[in-house]
């Protein structure tokens, strides 16, 4: 069964002597589904008759304890099953009711109800009434009781204690936070100016004294690679001018020339 959105549960079915004796807060069943009037007992020599009259968590002024989780129709011989009672009675002085069948009800706290009754409603005994289940029959009318999960609301969240000292952790800044902030910004400002006129007045900020010293690669010889080399540097290494031999060859005798 799905979970009634609009309707409210039932928190009471009584019996009362006419539509008027009902108390406040309760409706009375005046017809059936047909159309008919709905007076039970009256006839066969019985004046008087009653109405079925319904109660639910709309109509109640205050929180509701209980709400009908179940509706039966007992016959005189049957006992009253654990859990349940007789419904209420508003009734005249002089109005009785026919106990040789009774109607009963099963109450349960609103907060533990799963499965409650939303509406009762009567017509003949022929008569089949969708989305309802029939109770049974009282008289010439068959008594429907219309079921349905309770729809809880889901739990708000506590407020959170908030302490003296978290309330003082708060975001929004105020006009004397605001001054500290300039007069800090303030400071900061000046401190950096001197700062800057002081390093202007020397040479430099970085260290210079150390930029060519000694490093990892000093004394390691450099050669190029034989890929790279190129014409002239095989020209240059290979180069010959036969200077030798030709001074040699002048100090020579001439005779020998």
């Amino acid at each position: 069964m799905a979970a009634q959105l609009e309707q409210s549960p039932l928190t009471g079915v009584a019996w009362a002597s006419s539509p008027g004796a009902a108390p406040f807060g309760w409706t009375p069943i005046t017809s059936t589904l047909e159309g008919a009037t709905a007076n039970f007992g009256k006839g066969f020599g019985q004046k008087s008759g009653y109405v079925l009259c319904i109660t639910s968590t709309a109509a109640s002024e205050t929180s509701p304890g209980d709400v009908v989780a179940d509706v039966q129709i007992l016959s005189e011989k049957t006992p009253l099953p654990t859990g349940y009672i007789y419904i209420r009675e508003f009734l005249e002085p002089k109005t009785s009711i026919s106990k040789k069948k009774r109607i009963c009800v099963k109450l349960v706290p609103l907060g533990v109800a799963e499965l409650v009754v939303f509406d009762i409603m009567l017509s003949g005994k022929s008569k089949v009434v969708p989305c309802y289940m029939k109770i049974g029959e009282i008289s010439s009318f068959a008594v429907w009781c219309k079921k349905g999960h309770l729809l809880k609301p889901k739990p708000l969240p506590k407020p959170r204690n908030i302490g003296p000292a978290m309330k003082g952790l708060s975001l929004e800044t105020t006009d004397l936070d605001n001054k500290k902030t300039e007069i800090s910004s303030e400071k900061s400002l000046t401190r950096i100016g001197s700062k800057y006129v002081s390093l202007k007045r020397d040479d430099s900020i970085y260290d210079t004294s150390n930029l060519y010293g000694i490093s990892a690669m000093d004394g390691v010889p450099f050669a190029l690679h034989p890929r790279f080399e190129s014409s002239l540097t095989t020209r240059t290494n290979y180069d010959y001018a036969f200077v030798v031999e030709r001074t040699a060859a002048a100090r020579l005798p001439p005779s020998i020339c």
